[in-house]
């Protein structure tokens, strides 16, 4: 309710009808306004009501009054009793509805509750323009769904120019990414409310509970609790807003971090991306995070050099030309055996030991053993990394081939008598299980077994 904007009369009750009357006047900047005036300072025993309309509550637990008023200096008025007050009284009844009549409630403190007794800080007299004053109160707290102001002039000549009714509130605001909703002052000038809030959009909680205080001066306190942006957004509006990633940008985390550009071979073109996917061919390995640069695979390593020692062999190689971009490279080696004929070359057994390992080494060299004598090998040498993994061909390798030395060959497994006669044998044999080598010749060595003591043993070439 503010008086200031009425146009027409505000008919307000009053109590005696001889009391209070409804004037046009003037307010401080010339405007005209509604006012009431009493002057009935040359009677005794005053007792002057006057009450506004029903003022509903609407909510609110505590309510301000802003009165402008001006009150005429007793001193300044001749010949009058020494019941000339210079002060009125501020009173309120609250009710459920608009049912005040001109009899209800009694003209009287209580059931008026009184708020104060208001005095002028200025007074004028006969010869000076009305000074104009202006005070403000608050009461509560209020229960019922609405009140009325009540003002008991006890013999003052004053003018009431304006009478204003509102209530403190803090305004919807957003602090740490949280909206705070418009939230009434408490019931006394001291309380504190706790408003809750809500994260913005695009924003999660990070601490809670999240709240806010309202304090009685309708002033925010510092917040409870807080709020972030998700990843993909960053913040804005002096931390009122979380806008998306712009294409070409991420934000791989949830909070007050910014958007960047995405890593090396690696692209979006999606507005609040939270990573960049990696171009076709770069890969992230499991463990890289998602803000790293995308990689690939490296090259097949430079320069093998073995070296051949009976059944023993070495294999030395440079680094790859290209690692992929990551730091994590190791080497695997393959050993394939290769027949003679033109059927493909296989893995080789177990038996065949390759020091310091066969896969992920770090090192650039290794030694390989038991190796079967005067066969072919195929040795791979592959470069892997990281990313090998995620990449659908085979890694890149150098290839070594090399045969080994010739051996002693094993021995025949069996001979077998095809025939005899009195003076010759005809015998069989199959080859050795492990030739190691080109058999060029077969010995054969015999004694008679009548004579073994003493007939020398005779060997022959065959």
């Amino acid at each position: 309710m503010d008086s200031r904007w009425a146009t027409t009369e505000l008919a307000w009750t009053t109590f005696p009808e001889s009391g209070w009357e409804e004037v046009s006047g003037y307010d401080d900047s010339m405007s005209p306004i509604r006012t009431y005036q009493v002057c009935n300072v040359r009677q005794p025993n005053q007792n002057n009501w006057l009450r506004t309309d029903y003022v509903p509550r609407k909510g609110v637990l505590r309510v301000y009054v802003e009165l402008k008023f001006s009150v005429r200096d007793c001193a300044s008025i001749p010949n009058i009793p020494g019941s000339c007050k210079e002060t009125f009284n501020l009173f309120y009844y609250e009710s459920e509805g608009d049912v005040a009549t001109d009899s209800s409630p009694l003209w009287k403190e209580n059931p008026y509750v009184k708020v104060d007794t208001i005095a002028p800080d200025e007074s004028f007299s006969l010869l000076e323009a009305g000074r104009i004053n202006t005070k403000v109160r608050s009461f509560g707290p209020l229960s019922k769904a609405g009140f009325y102001l009540a003002f008991q002039d006890l013999g003052a000549c004053m003018s009431l120019i304006s009478v204003r009714v509102f209530f403190k509130k803090c305004s919807t605001t957003i602090a740490n990414f949280a909206v705070f909703p418009e939230t009434a002052t408490g019931a006394e000038a001291t309380s504190l409310v706790i408003a809750p809030g809500a994260c913005v959009a695009n924003a999660m909680e990070v601490s809670v509970p999240l709240k806010l205080y309202c304090n009685g001066d309708g002033e925010w306190m510092v917040p409870v609790g807080s709020c972030t942006c998700v990843a993909g957004y960053e913040p804005a509006g002096e931390n009122t807003q979380c806008q998306a990633c712009i294409p070409g940008t991420f934000k791989s985390k949830f909070g007050e971090g910014t958007c960047a550009p995405c890593p090396a071979n690696s692209r979006t073109s999606s507005r609040g991306a939270n990573i960049c996917p990696c171009l076709n061919g770069f890969y992230r390995a499991d463990s890289d995070p998602p803000d790293s640069s995308c990689t690939t695979i490296p090259l097949a390593p430079r320069n093998v050099i073995s070296s051949v020692n009976e059944t023993s062999l070495s294999l030395e190689w440079d680094e790859p030309m290209d690692t992929g971009g990551r730091g994590d490279l190791v080497y695997n080696v393959v050993c394939k055996k290769c027949l003679r004929d033109l059927s493909p070359c296989t893995r080789c057994d177990d038996n065949v030991d390759i020091a310091p390992r066969r896969l992920g080494m770090r090192q650039r060299k290794v030694v390989v053993r038991n190796l079967q004598a005067h066969t072919r090998y195929s040795f791979e040498v592959q470069a892997v990394n990281g990313v090998s993994g995620k990449n659908p061909s085979s890694p890149n390798y150098s290839t070594v081939n090399i045969t080994t030395n010739q051996a002693a060959p094993s021995a025949v497994p069996t001979v077998h008598l095809m025939r005899s006669t009195a003076d010759t044998l005809s015998l069989s044999w199959l080859p050795p299980e492990k030739p190691n080598g080109v058999i060029l010749d077969y010995e054969i060595k015999y004694q008679e077994r009548v004579k073994a003591l003493t007939s020398p043993r005779v060997t022959l070439n065959v």
